[in-house]
């Protein structure tokens, strides 16, 4: 699959978040919106709040990585694609290697209902690229990442100066420093709206494992 190089990947450090508008072309959204529907019939909903992560809620359809693996060649191959991690190599200043984790590789994650949303959290792993198959046309309509760089903690996100809201569609993608940046999603506003996006989570060769509940809860 061919992907749009990003302008720039100098706000990667500043904003813990940089932007990859466009950068699934669209005979491969085609292809990943395809994939992800028929991933969608075995996904489960979740609807309760998270301990380890400040009791933020969770409303939203998920699909762990290990069913994946076992019911798709596509985006297992993507993740890994030679080309998409020389990308986000680039983008980070660093290299990116895949994750061991099965459950937490490549994730599909579906806000569908009046409501749904994914509630703060920080990740385990340094990176995460969010590829986005489906977006809600109007920034009033809830779907949109809000994040906070460095974050001291997830109440951050609502108490302190900085951080920021931002509006992708779809084909559209990002990457976060997800380790240390704190990030949720605005609850979608009304019913027939959808957000669908696979999450891919990276590491480094010199990151220091860390550990929470929050995949297991949300994907196994």
């Amino acid at each position: 699959m061919h992907f749009l190089e990003p302008a720039s990947a100098e706000r990667l450090t500043a904003d813990g978040y940089l932007p990859l508008p466009g950068l699934i072309t669209a005979d491969g959204l085609t292809l990943l919106r395809r994939e992800a529907a028929g991933l969608e019939a075995l996904a489960r909903r979740r609807d309760f709040t998270m301990e380890c992560m400040d009791d933020s809620p969770r409303h939203m359809t998920t699909l762990g990585g290990q069913m994946i693996t076992e019911a798709s060649d596509r985006i297992p191959a993507l993740y890994r694609d030679p080309d998409l991690a020389g990308l986000l190599a680039r983008a980070a200043g660093e290299p990116v290697t895949e994750i061991a984790d099965p459950v937490e590789r490549h994730v599909l994650n579906v806000l569908h209902r009046a409501g749904d949303t994914h509630g703060a959290d920080t990740d385990d792993h340094p990176y995460a690229l969010v590829l986005f198959l489906e977006a809600p046309e109007d920034p009033a309509d809830g779907g949109l990442v809000h994040f906070l760089p460095h974050a001291g903690s997830l109440r951050d996100l609502d108490a302190a100066d900085g951080s920021r809201t931002a509006r992708h569609r779809a084909g559209d993608a990002y990457l976060l420093r997800s380790d240390t940046t704190a990030h949720r999603v605005t609850p979608l506003i009304q019913p027939g709206l959808r957000r669908t996006v696979l999450n891919f989570a990276y590491t480094t060769p010199t990151a220091r494992p860390h550990r929470t509940e929050s995949a297991t809860e949300l994907y196994a």
